[in-house]
């Protein structure tokens, strides 16, 4: 295909991107009520321990566009969420004809296992919203409410699910420069224990809280992903040296002359 062609074939998977996002950000607008429920839960399961602590916390949205403007940052966002498997697809049946057959089939292999990690992490993220939550409006003093804004809240929110989801790739990232040979099992195993501590500082800072609960909640399943990717690491290694050692010629053969 020319460079025009191929410049054509882009455009026309950029719109139908951006229209997929347009329809998703659509519905979401549709069902806004129940997003923002969703979205508000960790905070409101939370409201009756800050009571108990006499902390009048409350969330709130301020100035005159304010509320518009919330609503819109959820749809869109939300919106992108519902629309990732049509624009991601775009982006994949762009790439894809480049692609060697066995590039072809890892990529669709990375692809399928790093979404579902990636949900994963970003499902643990919600269930420890509350606790982090909890912890970090706990510093409040006494007689000093609490106002939290809705842009704040969503940010908040955003950081925490991308955070988590991110860490939960660990294992597709360990995997996948073990199999294009930048490293091997045993030098995984040599730095393990500075990837550990590693690990440990990345949850200490990625994570917005300050108690050591919620750092642990993201460093210890990153922890344990690390060693099982370890473990497919070493497997995958092995299997490389046996494939080695059948096709390596002995020193009494003759290796076979080119038509």
């Amino acid at each position: 295909m020319p460079l025009m062609g191929h410049l054509r074939e882009l455009r026309s998977r950029l719109v139908r991107a951006v229209l997929a996002i347009a329809v998703g950000t659509i519905i979401a607008l549709v069902f806004y009520d129940p997003v923002l429920d969703f979205l508000t839960r960790p905070y409101e399961s939370i409201q009756p321990l800050l009571l108990e602590r006499g902390i009048d916390s409350e969330l709130v949205i301020t100035g005159v566009g304010g509320a518009l403007q919330f609503q819109l940052k959820i749809s869109l966002v939300v919106g992108i969420l519902l629309s990732s498997p049509v624009w991601l697809w775009q982006m994949w049946a762009f790439v894809l004809p480049a692609l060697h057959r066995h590039e072809k089939r890892w990529a669709l292999l990375l692809t399928a296992t790093g979404a579902p990690l990636f949900i994963a992490g970003a499902a643990l993220a919600y269930l420890i919203l509350p606790k982090a939550m909890d912890v970090l409006i706990g510093f409040v003093p006494d007689g000093v409410g609490s106002l939290i804004t809705g842009a704040e809240y969503f940010n908040f929110i955003i950081r925490m699910l991308l955070v988590f989801g991110v860490a939960a790739e660990i294992p597709l990232v360990v995997v996948l420069l073990n199999r294009i040979g930048a490293v091997s099992a045993a030098q995984l195993a040599n730095a393990r224990p500075w990837i550990v501590i590693g690990i440990f500082v990345f949850a200490a800072v990625a994570t917005p809280t300050t108690d050591p609960l919620t750092m642990l909640f993201l460093a210890v399943p990153m922890t344990v992903l690390y060693l099982f990717s370890e473990i497919i690491a070493k497997l995958t290694d092995r299997k490389r040296r046996k494939v080695a050692a059948q096709t390596a010629l002995g020193d009494d053969e003759l290796s076979p002359l080119d038509d």
